[in-house]
């Protein structure tokens, strides 16, 4: 896809990997309609964008509202059509299961899963009417891994990851496609970030400004799956499709897991 004039509706925009994607769809020429919940921090990332000479307004809305989808749609529309989505918004809390409330776990999964397959599902149409358009969703190494106290964000990542594989193939030859981006730990940005945590060795930490690349990459050339991450977590995939016990022992014995455990006892002080 040539980017060059086309218009992106961006979720999650306000803070985050939100601005860095909007900046780097920015560059292209990518007119941008943003949301987010938090209407300062959007206003920013939607200034910021016009200093590229593309257009982009702030929607503040909830993506978990229905009500909020379809009034984000509807001022998104006043750019033009949607060609690109963008499903960034996302929540993540790393605590013990048993510690989350039932309010804390729904909310996770309408942010993180509901909304963005209830948002494809709205634009989905009009892009196969006009034989053109990408939706990207934003999903996680932990949703091909789940990690103890983080075991319903990795559920709603899972599920956007399997989502995206089957809705590619039935878009196939119709013009339209669909990506999924699975970042690891991502430094500057992010809950990690504002943890002030690094993350272990074997793990590796990936910039945000590698993220926004690699959404450009997913939608310039009609990638299925993009994994950010550098170092040795990269062949986990493999070697958890043939041995999950033996990646589990690894992530163990190379404190992967402990550094959740301890986030999560920092998160119930």
């Amino acid at each position: 896809m040539d980017l060059a004039g086309k218009t992106a509706l961006l979720t999650g925009a306000s803070r985050g990997l939100g601005p860095y994607i909007a900046r780097a769809f920015a560059e292209r020429g990518v007119h941008l309609a943003l949301t987010a919940r938090t209407a300062d921090a959007l206003e920013a990332t939607a200034r910021e964008a016009t200093e590229f000479g593309v257009r982009a307004i702030a929607i503040p809305e909830d993506v978990t509202d229905p009500s909020g989808r379809m009034r984000l749609l509807e001022r998104a529309g006043t750019l033009g059509p949607i060609d690109i989505l963008i499903n960034n918004a996302g929540i993540e809390w790393v605590c013990q299961y048993t510690n989350m409330s039932v309010e804390e776990i729904e909310r996770m999964v309408q942010t993180n899963l509901v909304a963005p397959l209830m948002l494809s599902r709205l634009v989905l149409p009009d892009m196969i009417a006009r034989g053109s358009g990408h939706v990207v969703m934003m999903s996680s190494l932990g949703g091909k891994k789940g990690s103890p106290y983080s075991a319903t964000y990795a559920a709603t990542k899972a599920g956007l990851i399997e989502w995206t594989s089957g809705v590619r193939e039935e878009l196939r030859g119709t013009g339209v496609s669909a990506s999924v981006i699975c970042p690891g730990f991502v430094s500057q940005a992010g809950m990690f970030a504002e943890y002030g945590k690094r993350a272990p060795r074997l793990a590796g930490e990936s910039t945000p400004e590698q993220v926004a690349v690699a959404v450009l990459r997913a939608v310039e050339r009609d990638l299925a799956e993009i994994t950010v991450n550098p170092g040795p977590k990269r062949l986990m995939d493999v070697a958890n499709a043939i041995s999950p016990g033996a990646v589990t022992w690894i992530l163990r014995r190379f404190g992967v897991y402990e550094f959740y455990r301890q986030q999560a006892e920092d998160n119930a002080r």
